[in-house]
């Protein structure tokens, strides 16, 4: 293994994954974003607010994401509606072609993640609220959405570290991203070996960095519960 290639490659790796950061910080504030009223939508009872998302989120985790990509990137251009709209400033570039389905196809996996930690939010809970007379949409800001947010999180961490790695797909539309100039610099070097395993290096970083953030957010937003059972252990005898 050739150590001095792999730091004089370094610098122009590092320049690639400040593009990688930057995608995967954008992609995870608007999926974030999306998908919380995407899912307080799903578990409705309307089937009109439930069958939209969930067919969203179908097509979404059921198809390729590097599909969607060259959908979005070589699919849209094609579309004269579009070409004519002012998205048209924006989506002609590969970069926001990226970020739009970067965004979509993480939103779409979160849905679930929130719609199944909204459904596992205690009944009693829900109940206890109500008989404060809070209204539904109290109810969603006070107690359901905390609960969920810390209920998810685990899995949340999980989609957090996907997505790290899924922004490597930029590279196939033209964009500079670190599997992007890892590819230029293979071609330039013919040393695959040295330059991927920089790259994966500096993936592996994120993605321990990225989960290390997410357990630091998970203990600190439930120190109220652990302080709650630490005044009153489960093992306790009631008071009389």
């Amino acid at each position: 293994m050739d150590l001095q290639l792999m730091r004089d490659s370094l610098p122009l790796l590092l320049g690639g994954a400040l593009v990688t950061l930057e995608l995967f910080a954008i992609t995870m504030v608007l999926a974030t974003l999306l998908a919380f009223p995407l899912a307080i939508a799903r578990v409705q009872k309307a089937w009109w607010l439930r069958w939209p998302v969930e067919l969203f989120a179908q097509v979404f985790r059921g198809t390729p994401l590097l599909v969607q990509i060259f959908i979005v990137y070589y699919g849209l251009s094609q579309l004269e509606f579009v070409r004519e709209s002012w998205a048209w400033a924006y989506l002609r570039k590969p970069y926001w072609c990226a970020v739009v389905t970067f965004t979509l196809n993480t939103a779409a996996y979160t849905v679930h993640i929130l719609r199944g930690a909204i459904q596992a939010v205690p009944r009693g809970e829900i109940e206890a609220g109500q008989a404060f007379g809070l209204s539904s949409r109290a109810l969603y800001q006070s107690i359901i959405l905390p609960r969920a947010v810390l209920l998810a999180l685990p899995s949340y961490g999980n989609e957090v570290i996907k997505t790290v790695k899924r922004t490597s797909l930029a590279s196939a539309i033209t964009i500079s991203d670190l599997t992007g100039v890892a590819n230029t610099l293979v071609a330039r070097t013919f040393a695959p070996y040295e330059i991927f395993v920089a790259a994966a290096l500096i993936y592996l970083g994120f993605a321990f960095a990225a989960n290390h953030l997410i357990r630091l957010l998970e203990h600190r937003m439930s120190r109220h519960m652990r302080a709650a059972e630490a005044k009153h252990p489960v093992g306790d005898a009631m008071p009389t």
